[in-house]
């Protein structure tokens, strides 16, 4: 086989649909992670279909058009195909070159949204670029983990032996948390805060050190809650709900009822009776108990299984990046693996009143652009990190048989 053909690598979303297409295997080596694109693409697909379901009354109600959401939705979709086509082309040197830069974008965004933001039930989170509403904070995350990832590798030493080394990338964690503090936005803090810690650690930082870091973020997440009455309120609903079923406990006790009505095999995908007006936000931050109650435990339990799997592979396509010494691959996937796990986590949790409600969307299945794009982007990063490795072994074994 020669070099040649063992290096092509179908480089756009276009190349490997019509491999999969084909449905023939590949006469070349497989340089890419085949399962990890279908399983993305299968959460897109569900997103679409409870998305559809979902958005209608709500649509009906905004734009007397019941296809509101779902035409946007497909417009985002779009834009992940894009996404999909154009950064599996970024080789991840890029990413690692001008982490610092795409991170400086994304502060100087944060301070926008607050000097020209859009405002929305209370909270200022977007940017609008015409009929786009961009939120700032889901590119922060990404762009953070990105730096976060950078730093380890190059003062992996000081993060190991030093406090000081620990500490410094925390200062840029501060700046941010405290411009997304200002938009409210307390749950993204919590999702960038639970990685920063998972990576850290999983880079070798101390115990010491890790524990304080613990001790410090659970403090700061307790007075941050008490300091402000509806994040309080969020709290003592979440403890009982049914306590003031009309009032702050209103949204999780009809989110639990979705989930009853529900029961082992769902009512039917369409036939929810919550997302008629009765369960607010039912096509973004609580689709998992409109999908609950359309598709029952069953259904529950497969998505979740999507999502955890979808977490685990990007754990491993880490791990085997960092046993071929590619670090800043293996510490971005590892980033990216422990965000989409906790986030999931968050959302569900929420949903099924595990968890205080935090406004986290559901990866690659809930309504909104800018969650969308950023994830599907977090995939393509995965699916670029493997290919990466992938291709190095290959041309390691060449050299080798040469």
């Amino acid at each position: 086989m020669s070099a040649k053909s063992m290096n092509l690598f179908p480089a756009s979303f276009s190349a490997i649909w019509t491999e999969f297409r084909a449905n023939k295997k590949p006469k070349h080596t497989v340089l890419y992670d085949r399962f990890l694109f279908v399983l993305a693409i299968t959460l897109l697909f569900i997103g679409f279909i409870i998305v559809a379901s979902a958005s209608m009354p709500e649509g009906q109600r905004l734009t007397e058009n019941p296809f509101h959401f779902v035409q946007r939705h497909v417009v985002y979709l779009l834009g992940c195909t894009l996404i999909m086509i154009f950064g599996l082309q970024i080789p991840i040197e890029k990413w690692q070159q001008y982490n610092a830069h795409i991170l400086i974008i994304s502060i100087l965004a944060l301070v926008a949204v607050l000097v020209v933001g859009k405002t929305v039930n209370g909270s200022t989170r977007w940017l609008s670029a015409g009929p786009i509403n961009i939120q700032v904070s889901e590119i922060a995350k990404l762009t953070f983990f990105c730096y976060l990832s950078s730093y380890i590798v190059r003062r992996h030493t000081e993060v190991t032996e030093r406090s000081k080394g620990f500490v410094k990338p925390l200062i840029v964690f501060g700046i941010l948390a405290v411009l997304i503090l200002l938009q409210p936005d307390l749950g993204t803090i919590v999702v960038m805060f639970i990685t920063t810690v998972g990576l850290l650690f999983l880079a070798g930082a101390k115990i010491r050190d890790f524990i304080g870091l613990l001790i410090t973020g659970s403090l700061a997440a307790v007075a941050l809650v008490i300091y402000e009455p509806y994040r309080m309120a969020r709290v003592t609903s979440f403890l009982d709900p049914w306590q003031d079923p009309f009032g702050d406990g209103y949204q999780l006790t009809q989110s639990l009822m979705a989930f009853g009505r529900g029961d082992w095999f769902g009512q039917g995908l369409g036939n929810s009776i919550q997302k008629l007006e009765y369960l607010p936000e039912a096509h973004t931050d609580f689709i998992f108990a409109i999908w609950a109650e359309e598709l029952g435990l069953f259904g529950v339990i497969a998505l979740l299984l999507l999502q955890l799997t979808l977490a685990l592979r990007a754990l491993h396509i880490g791990a085997q990046a960092l046993k071929t010494e590619h670090f800043f691959s293996g510490y971005l996937a590892l980033a990216i693996g422990i965000w989409l796990s906790f986030q999931a986590a968050v959302n569900t949790g929420a949903a099924s009143g595990v968890l205080p409600t935090k406004g986290l969307t559901l990866p690659l299945v809930s309504y909104g652009g800018s969650s969308l794009w950023v994830m599907t982007l977090a995939v393509v990063i995965l699916l670029r990190v493997d290919h990466e490795r992938r291709l190095a072994c290959v041309q390691a074994t060449q050299r080798g048989v040469s």
